[in-house]
Parts: C-alpha cells; sequence; structure tokens
C-alpha cells in the first residue's frame, strides 16, 4: 500500500552513515499534512487520499477552498494533492500525517518539477555535438538537417531549440537515510528534482527493489 507526504525542498548536504560512509542527502521539509478528504469507490468512483500541505492566508482563498478545508477543520492549503492505493482505514479527515510516516531504509518514489531553463539550443537541450569552429564553417552550433526535400516539411519529434526544464519528473526508489521527526524533515539519499523551496512529493515505491 502507498503512504506518502508533501514537503519543501530545503537543499542538499552529507552525513555520515553508521558504516563511517559519507552520503550525499537530500533535505525535505515536511510539516505535518492534514487529510482533507479520503475518497472512497462509493462516492467517488475511485480511493485515495486527499493531502493539504503549507498554510495559506485566508484572504488568499476563495469560497470553495475555505468550505472544503473547513470540514476538516483546517487553515487553507496552498498545496493540494492525491495519493491512491492506500489502506483507507487509516487515515481521517482532519487527521495530521506526519514524517513518522516514513523510517531509515524506506525506499521512496520522489516527484518534483524540474528547474526551469528558458528557451534553449539544441546543444544544451538535447546533448548534440556542434560542427566546425573554425572560420569557414557556416555550422557551428546549429539544429543540422530538416530532413529529405520530398515531403517538404519537418517531421514530428524533431530535436529542436525550445523552452527546457520546468517537467514534472518522478525519481524511483530512492533511499531514505534519516527521518528527523524534532525538524519535520526527511534526509534522502541522492539528489531529487526542483529547485530549492520547490513542492516534493514523497510516497512508497511502487516498484521496490531491495
Amino acid at each position: 500500500m502507498t503512504k506518502g507526504i508533501l514537503g519543501t525542498k530545503v537543499g542538499m548536504t552529507q552525513i555520515f552513515n553508521e558504516a563511517g560512509e559519507l552520503v550525499p542527502v537530500t533535505v525535505i521539509e515536511a510539516t505535518p499534512n492534514v487529510v482533507l478528504q479520503v475518497k472512497t469507490m462509493e462516492n467517488d468512483g475511485y480511493e485515495a487520499v486527499q493531502l493539504g500541505y503549507q498554510d495559506m492566508r485566508e484572504v488568499l482563498s476563495n469560497k470553495p477552498a475555505k468550505g472544503h478545508v473547513a470540514k476538516a477543520n483546517a487553515t487553507p492549503k496552498r498545496f493540494i494533492r492525491e495519493f491512491n492505493d492506500v489502506e483507507l482505514g487509516e487515515y481521517e479527515v482532519g487527521k495530521e500525517v506526519t514524517v513518522e510516516v516514513f523510517q531509515a531504509g524506506d525506499k521512496v518514489d520522489v516527484t518534483g518539477t524540474t528547474k526551469g531553463k528558458g528557451f534553449q539550443g539544441v546543444i544544451k537541450r538535447h546533448g548534440q555535438s556542434r560542427g566546425p569552429m573554425a572560420h569557414g564553417s557556416r555550422y557551428h552550433r546549429r539544429p543540422g538537417s530538416m530532413g529529405p526535400v520530398d515531403p517538404n516539411r519537418v517531421f514530428k519529434r524533431k530535436l529542436l531549440p525550445g523552452r527546457m526544464g520546468g517537467n514534472r519528473v518522478t525519481l524511483q526508489n530512492l533511499e531514505i537515510v534519516r527521518v528527523d521527526a524534532e525538524r519535520n524533515a526527511i534526509l534522502i539519499k541522492g539528489n531529487v528534482p526542483g529547485a530549492k523551496k520547490s513542492l516534493i512529493q514523497i510516497q512508497a515505491a511502487r516498484k521496490a527493489v531491495k
């Protein structure tokens, strides 16, 4: 069964594990999430748990959103996400979900939005090679051939310049190195997608590898 929590990326650091090895970790701050809704097969057609994270000023929220969180006796939330394939009996509307749902050694899937790089060329965006940089060359950092003459058009899926980054990405089977309940922090081995202060979604690994 899936269990999950929403948090904010703080940054990266490194710690020593029990074996004395230096391990790079990403620090995720996950203050208690609130269960805003429990969706059932009878009422909604599928099973899921809806969590709210990070308080928001009421003046920035609208009336429907205020009414939704009022059922859980909570304040308006900035982020609301759903986790499916969960054990519904463990969740109640208004209940808090803390970092203690995980423990060191757990395998998790981490979802975030990658850093936006703006408009980039094919070399940076797709890793293509450049042409000769000599003065006689008329091909330096261009995309290359657009295809044969006959169709008189550019084929779909041709790798071209464009906006890079800002994609929703999930890294699977990352290891939790430490859970700090006092600081509401989860330390995950390696890096996770996203910039500092961005929303991070952590859930139990669906394809856990031991």
